[in-house]
């Protein structure tokens, strides 16, 4: 059956209700672009610095390209042969690449790559979705959903299918499944003492803390809940800060349909594109501290913009990228 007429397999999940006013605050202010970056493809999804300051973002051709952020010099460093989303410099010059059709992927310098991760439990491993290095060589990567693609990823949204996956891969190449339950897992970010991690559950509204380390390790707990918008992928900037993209604002009929029979939920994926419920348009990043604290909320719907999915900060530099646009956008400088 086309993936666009499909009998969901839904569960059930009862949201807490969206905060008040989408979510805003005193530190709410505009998503302003300062200047757009050309990539010279469509989609970067995921965006992040290299050690040199430079910009590495990934596109739907396959491309992985840098891009100086301040003269807009552009190179393709290599091709991945699939879709590379969430992206992690590593020391020696290379980039690890989560690759939705191929796998966990190491691109070197010199553009060639190597399969790390392409299967788990004997299974092919599709949607790898963001990845995160420790200094001695152990990974973490993200699986965002094992019964929906990239382009029908909005289908788990709404079936919730609770399929998302936390996985390590140790120096010796061990692979072990973490967590196997996340709401649509995405974004991560490795704490600066390799103590714990935050995840974002896109579909749960929240980020979380998997701690690592210590008395706490091997569990989980909130970071920041209940959010008023769908996060995506994350960075811990130079400054210290954790920003999230929020891709798009939470939909009010979805809140009222996930408690439901799976029925309901049925009807709505199955409904013509055209007129089923879509995001609604906005570009949207936050930051917080690393004790969960919101320190900056910024967001626009004057369309200059849309559909965040990658924000990075290196020395006060703050860049986004988006699934949906052609080009990277440098913000202003009081981001």
């Amino acid at each position: 059956m086309p993936l666009n007429r499909r009998l969901l397999s839904p569960r059930r999940w009862s949201p807490p209700p969206a905060p008040a006013d989408s979510g805003r605050t005193a530190v709410t202010g505009p998503f302003t672009v300062d200047r757009r970056l050309a990539t010279g493809g469509h989609g970067p999804e995921d965006v992040v610095f290299d050690r040199h300051g430079a910009l590495l973002t990934g596109l739907a051709d396959g491309s992985v390209v840098r891009i100086d952020p301040d003269t807009g010099s552009r190179t393709v460093v290599g091709n991945t042969g699939g879709r590379p989303l969430g992206l992690e410099a590593c020391p020696d010059g290379g980039v690890l690449v989560c690759d939705h059709d191929r796998g966990l992927l190491h691109m070197s310098a010199d553009g060639s790559v190597r399969v790390l991760v392409d299967t788990l439990a004997g299974k092919p491993l599709t949607f790898a979705s963001n990845v995160v290095r420790a200094p001695d060589g152990t990974l973490w990567f993200t699986v965002s959903t094992t019964r929906w693609d990239l382009e029908h990823h909005i289908g788990d949204i709404i079936e919730h299918s609770c399929t998302g996956m936390l996985v390590r891969r140790d120096p010796d190449g061990t692979v072990t499944v973490l967590l196997d339950d996340l709401k649509f897992a995405n974004g991560l970010v490795l704490a600066p003492d390799a103590s714990h991690l935050l995840v974002a559950e896109t579909g749960g509204y929240r980020v979380r803390r998997y701690w690592l380390t210590g008395p706490k390790a091997d569990t989980l707990e909130p970071f920041a809940e209940n959010l008023a918008g769908l996060p995506d992928n994350m960075s811990l900037g130079s400054d210290g800060l954790v920003r999230v993209a929020v891709a798009a604002p939470r939909n009010a009929l979805l809140d009222r349909l996930l408690p439901l029979p799976g029925l309901p939920r049925t009807l709505l994926w199955n409904l013509p594109e055209a007129i089923r419920p879509k995001p609604v348009p906005i570009a949207w990043v936050m930051a917080y501290d690393l004790d969960g604290r919101l320190v900056q909320d910024r967001r626009t719907d004057d369309g200059s913009y849309g559909f965040v999915t990658g924000v990075a900060e290196y020395e006060g530099t703050v860049v986004a990228g988006s699934l949906h646009e052609e080009d990277v956008v440098v913000l202003t400088s009081s981001y």
